[in-house]
């Protein structure tokens, strides 16, 4: 356990039902980091499908429903990412979170702003149906691909190379935190943590969770730091554990402690 508290720790992209989705990694960091307030900055679903949910992605959102249960004093944030329409408003209210377009607060005298980003990806904005079937073609590669996933982890650095993402979604977020006099602007999206400071204006992405690089924010006195997460002996590939009886709302309850209040409210009566 990281005895050292946050102010707020950003996560984003972590395309929950994807095969290359490190669910598992994503939520040890949340158990073993202290933080006032958690950011889910977006596209935390891969789609639609919730029969692609594997066991370590229901313990997951388990996870978050424990961090946003009020006795904990902890603020849980979800900005809506472009992967994520149609599943806020539902997963919202069964994880008791929260859903925003955009979210500021105020922090060590700093206005700080969190938007996905993908409103500044001129391609995404433009091109929705082309995207959604891309989206479904590259999960079902995922299904073909070897066990790490190479060539589809290939495909994603390529496609921000080349739509030119990682530069648009900068560009427009620092227009955009300039126009809502903000200090300090995040966003995921891209799937690469990157810095950019312009006019006293800094610009974070909070990277992902679906390559070799995981990757999250935090903000402190300190300032804001990039960290990235690195894999242990006892981290296994969650999709291998996919399967109908792991696609269940038992996993979900299990770990948001939902069982557990059940147990004491039938003692107590």
């Amino acid at each position: 356990m990281d005895l050292h508290g946050y102010n707020t720790l950003i996560l984003s992209d972590l395309h929950l039902g994807a095969e290359t989705s490190h669910a598992r990694e994503a939520t040890r960091v949340l158990k073993e980091k202290r933080f006032q307030r958690l950011i889910l900055l977006g596209d935390i679903f891969a789609d639609l499908n919730f029969a692609r949910l594997t066991k370590e992605h229901w313990k997951f959102l388990g996870y978050i429903r424990k961090l946003s249960n009020p006795k904990r004093n902890i603020e849980v944030v979800w900005v809506e990412g472009n992967h994520d329409h149609g599943l806020t408003n539902i997963m919202s209210h069964l994880v008791g979170v929260r859903v925003y377009q955009h979210y500021a607060w105020d922090y060590a005298g700093l206005r700080h702003i969190a938007i996905h980003g993908h409103q500044f990806d001129g391609f995404q904005v433009n091109n929705l149906r082309f995207s959604r079937l891309g989206t479904s073609l590259y999960l079902q590669l995922q299904k073909l691909d070897f066990k790490s996933k190479p060539i589809a982890r290939l495909i994603d650095r390529l496609n921000t190379r080349w739509l030119r993402m990682s530069s648009k979604v900068s560009g427009g977020a620092l227009r955009y935190a300039r126009q809502h006099n903000a200090d300090r602007i995040f966003c995921g999206h891209t799937h690469q943590a990157v810095h950019v400071e312009q006019d006293g204006i800094d610009y974070y992405n909070s990277g992902g969770w679906v390559d070799s690089r995981m990757t999250y924010l935090t903000i402190d006195e300190q300032g804001v730091q990039i960290h990235e997460y690195h894999e242990r002996a006892d981290d296994r590939d969650s999709s291998q554990e996919r399967g109908e009886a792991d696609s269940s709302f038992a996993d979900f309850a299990d770990e948001s402690g939902l069982l557990e209040d059940v147990e004491y409210e039938s003692v107590g009566s």
